[in-house]
């Protein structure tokens, strides 16, 4: 267990294995980070390791999409081994410990779900969201007076517009129902239009984002992830590219020897064996 006070901090030399899987886990990492651990670990810092924790949630989809058990369970592994390693560098720094986050969570958890662990008790998800808001702008306070308050704006970018839709259909800023919603997509093209015609590109940029945060709003009135649709949308295009290339290939043809025609006539030869496997 991580032993600190306010003027000194002295990492555990060890990880011991006393059957708790955690606990080692945390020795482990104390262990790299101490004064003669491993270099590399040493020298991380908050910032240094973002990309890795944005790059291994990645990695965890990416096991979740594919249903491989083994590579979903090693990635949550390099997930958590991210939250040990921000735990232990923040306990060096005697800020807070692995034992405060987990605590902080439990009893987030506890506080918001007084449905399963008191006595108001709720029918559906709707209610159950709708009470999680509640609470939270309850603890939040006057500094988070916005429905919209606490969404991140480092989310990514559909993730993001996905967040805040959600948010505020919950306080009845919604359509009923997704043909408003595709008529306000076929405007946005519209514009998209005109300000291609306009030859400005800041407003270009503009009725394009408006066209994206639409599209956006039909992915969530379907209840579809807007993420994972446009990741596997561009994994798609990505296996068709490269079977278009080896196709290519075999046939002693390169890009700058067909024209586009040509090209799409390849590509929907690719489709085509796609879809007789299906």
């Amino acid at each position: 267990m991580t032993q600190q006070n306010s003027s000194t901090y002295s990492p555990p030399i060890a990880g011991i294995d006393d059957g708790d899987a955690t606990a080692e886990l945390r020795g482990i990492v104390a262990r790299l980070r101490a004064p003669d651990g491993c270099p590399w670990d040493r020298e991380q810092t908050h910032a240094s390791l973002r990309s890795g924790l944005i790059e291994e949630s990645h990695e965890v989809v990416e096991a979740i999409d594919n249903k491989d058990d083994v590579h979903f369970c090693e990635e949550l592994g390099d997930l958590l081994l991210q939250v040990v390693m921000h735990s232990q560098i923040a306990a060096e720094e005697g800020r807070f410990d692995f034992d405060k986050v987990a605590r902080g969570i439990s009893e987030k958890l506890l506080r918001r779900h007084p449905h399963v662990f008191g006595e108001n008790k709720l029918g559906d998800t709707e209610a159950v969201l709708k009470q999680w808001d509640e609470i939270k702008r309850e603890e939040k306070g006057a500094k988070h007076a916005s429905v919209l308050d606490g969404i991140s704006a480092a989310l990514p970018a559909l993730m993001r517009a996905e967040k805040v839709q959600k948010k505020a259909a919950r306080v009845g800023f919604d359509w009923g129902d997704m043909e408003p919603v595709i008529a306000k997509i076929r405007e946005e093209i519209g514009e998209v239009e005109e300000a291609i015609a306009s030859g400005q590109a800041s407003a270009l940029e503009d009725e394009i984002g408006d066209l994206f945060f639409s599209v956006v709003n039909l992915a969530r009135k379907a209840r579809i992830d807007a993420e994972i649709s446009l990741h596997r949308a561009t994994g798609k295009f990505t296996r068709r590219f490269q079977k278009l290339e080896s196709l290519l290939k075999e046939r002693g043809k390169t890009f700058q020897e067909l024209n586009l025609a040509q090209l799409d006539g390849v590509w929907d030869e690719v489709k085509s064996t796609e879809a007789a496997r299906a």
